[in-house]
């Protein structure tokens, strides 16, 4: 069996086992989960960190998809918002593909993939720069996250194993169960301070709940 025929056999079985898991959490989603659960389960040891706070005042968590427009509309505010305060925030990207999206699972893996290279943020920036370009498409665009990362340096065949392993398939179901637990249903969701922020994602609106937070 070759190699691409391997990789596309384990993504299809992944995505319907992410499928599987979505609409049983999503008759269990609207269960109330204590809030120390809820503060807990936002945001992980392991989870992916664009940026760190020293004093960890504010801790900004959006669970994405990198297939969905609406992400891909938010994304020029965020990387405004990261340039603006650095490291004044905490940053944190959580894995949420979305099963109606054919290559969000893919995308997911792709970003995991190269954070075992220590690539997430160039991956994260190369996904969205270039997310009309891969987005929507029926046909598996395995091979073109696999161009993204030769363009970026990463090691392909390290790369290549990666986003069709089971470590990496299950770090990225972690993601999406615990938003799933924490009711999330759709993307982007984001939490400032462990509260789930309920207005427009812009970047306006953004940066108001961050100074007040900023300002505590």
């Amino acid at each position: 069996m070759g190699t691409n025929l391997k990789v596309t056999l384990s993504l299809g079985a992944v995505a319907l086992a992410v499928l599987a898991v979505a609409l049983v959490v999503d008759r269990a989603g609207s269960e109330d989960v204590p809030a120390s659960e809820a503060a807990q389960t936002v945001v992980r040891p392991d989870s992916h960190r664009l940026s760190t706070a020293a004093d960890g005042k504010v801790t900004v968590v959006e669970f994405l998809d990198f297939e969905c427009e609406a992400c891909g509309a938010a994304y020029p505010g965020v990387e405004r918002l990261r340039d603006e305060y650095g490291d004044r925030i905490t940053y944190v990207i959580r894995y949420f593909p979305i099963a109606s999206h054919p290559n969000a699972l893919n995308a997911a893996h792709a970003a995991e993939a190269a954070s075992r290279q220590g690539g997430f943020e160039q991956m994260y920036v190369k996904l969205f720069d270039n997310q009309t370009a891969w987005s929507h498409r029926e046909q598996s665009q395995v091979e073109t996250l696999v161009g993204y990362a030769g363009e970026l340096g990463l090691d392909v065949e390290k790369f290549r194993a990666d986003i069709a392993s089971p470590e990496v398939d299950a770090r990225v179901r972690s993601d999406a169960e615990d938003g799933q637990r924490i009711g999330v249903r759709g993307t982007p969701t984001f939490f400032v301070n462990g509260v789930r922020y309920e207005q427009d994602p812009t970047y306006e609106a953004l940066k108001r709940t961050i100074d007040a937070a900023l300002a505590r």
